[in-house]
């Protein structure tokens, strides 16, 4: 089939569609309720980092929809997750750093973490006690506790798994990939994906994307009569490097588990952050068929940055995402040097909603709907990320990285940044007595959230000793505490 076909097969013309202009405790409103809630389309890529996006202006990538999202509302040049899957989805969905949540890193669950969203309230729970219809599709990696469980607040899924969770599905189900492009339990051509307690039957013509886009804009056509929240974690374009890869429209790429070449791995990545866009106009679409647009947020963002040259490095890149958002009511701003962290998500979602929060409930984020709908020029002064026992902070003029006293980078690089972003023009200042004032306020905020340190009784168990072995190869050091070759543009 080729590429026009296929386009019209989807229902998409290939332009980007236009988007007119309780619980525990004595509650506290997070927000003055509208009279009418706020739809919400929550899109996530994963690993990517903002560079892979046109917006941006970094590369040539042809991504006309995630471009018209930013345009026709905010993008903001420097927002912060956290550098890898596990904690940023944690973050996300709670609205506390790692400091609270317990959730460090993939390997690096403290405490009771496992079952986060026991111990933390999830948006989507959040949002569900509202009125909220809710629904997932994708990817989890967000602890034991599922999202359709009583603490995830999901109604419906349509989830990528693997046998722990199909195992316990009725009547035996068994999922047998007869074309295994990308592991035991592919994510792309014959995935593995349970919706609604039920496995999906795939066969080697079906790509996983394309299922959840279905299952996201069906949810949407089901709930249009009341407030929805679409929370769509894609399972793109992770792992688009090796083994049988790509999109529909430029077909399989590849041998089963064999490396492509640095040329044809970078092809493979660009073609499938296209298609990510085509399937985000696919649901801007719907929404906008449906007559939805004029009460409907729509938010695309990655979840940390690209693997190999950003994800799991305890640099800004580890840590810096897109971020677009667009809906009515929201100014169009186009790009902005404002400040925004994942914490920010949760108390967003529950300011749309008109959720509520326990009245001694603390979160680490601020709610953007005052920036975004221009009740007020600026959101928040600093930005803050963790990954494992590294620290991240950031303000618009100043930005420090790699604080990490378990690998002896106690005060890790301080850096002036000034108007310059993406690693261009910043200027090593750990040392300099001019800089010394806005260091010691980086140093005040630091001090809210205690590191993590090798003292920790985690460290202590047989699980946590050989994490902390691994954490301190010299190789995983190097890499940890340096950016990718490709990207040192400031002094380390």
């Amino acid at each position: 089939m080729n590429r026009r076909n296929f386009l019209r097969t989807i229902g998409f013309a290939g332009t980007a569609a236009l988007l007119p202009k309780a619980l525990l405790g004595k509650p506290r409103k997070t927000v003055s309720p509208t009279n009418r809630k706020m739809n919400i389309v929550f899109i996530m890529a994963d690993d990517v980092s903002p560079e892979m996006f046109s917006c941006y202006g970094l590369r040539k990538t042809r991504t006309p929809n995630i471009n018209r999202i930013a345009t026709d509302g905010v993008m903001f040049r420097t927002a912060w997750a956290s550098a890898i899957c596990a904690p940023s989805r944690a973050l996300v969905m709670t609205g506390r750093y790692g400091n609270t949540s317990g959730v460090y890193h993939n390997g690096l669950w403290l405490g009771k973490s496992r079952r986060l969203l026991e111990q933390n309230l999830s948006f989507g729970r959040l949002l569900k006690d509202a009125g909220y219809a809710t629904a997932i599709a994708g990817k989890w990696h967000c602890g034991a506790n599922m999202p359709y469980s009583k603490h995830g607040g999901f109604d419906e899924y349509c989830l990528w798994e693997g046998s722990r969770e199909i195992d316990k599905l009725p009547g035996k189900s068994k999922y047998k990939a007869m074309y295994n492009g990308d592991g035991d339990h592919p994510r792309f051509w014959q995935p593995s994906i349970v919706q609604n307690h039920k496995l999906v039957k795939t066969g080697a013509n079906d790509f996983g994307p394309d299922i959840f886009t279905n299952f996201i804009c069906d949810f949407i056509e089901r709930s249009k009569d009341k407030p929805f929240l679409a929370y769509y974690p894609m399972v793109a374009p992770h792992g688009t490097r090796d083994g049988v890869t790509t999109t529909p429209l430029r077909g399989r790429v590849g041998e089963m588990g064999k490396p492509a070449t640095a040329e044809e791995a970078d092809a493979r990545f660009v073609a499938l952050n296209e298609y990510i866009d085509l399937l985000v106009g696919r649901i801007i679409k719907k929404v906008t068929d449906l007559g939805l647009a004029d009460r409907t947020l729509i938010i695309f963002c990655g979840d940390n940055g690209t693997a190999v040259t950003a994800k799991s490095r305890g640099v800004e890149r580890g840590c810096h995402v897109p971020f677009v958002v667009c809906g009515p009511g929201v100014k169009k701003r186009g790009a902005t040097d404002e400040l925004m962290d994942f914490s920010d998500l949760l108390p967003t979602f529950c300011d749309y909603a008109g959720a509520t929060l326990p009245e001694k409930y603390h979160i680490d984020g601020k709610s953007l709907k005052p920036f975004l709908t221009g009740v007020s020029e600026t959101h928040r002064d600093w930005i803050y990320s963790c990954i494992a026992a590294t620290q991240l902070v950031r303000t618009k003029q100043y930005m420090l990285e790699v604080v990490n006293p378990i690998l002896s980078m106690p005060q890790g690089r301080f850096y002036f940044c000034g108007d310059n972003r993406f690693g261009k023009g910043y200027k090593l200042v750990s040392n300099s007595p001019e800089h010394a004032k806005a260091r010691k306020e980086f140093a005040a905020i630091l001090s809210k959230y205690p590191a993590l340190l090798e003292n920790h009784p985690h460290f202590k168990t047989k699980k946590g000793k050989r994490w902390l072995d691994a954490y301190r190869e010299p190789d995983a050091v190097k890499k940890h505490l340096h950016n990718h070759k490709n990207y040192r543009f400031y002094e380390e």
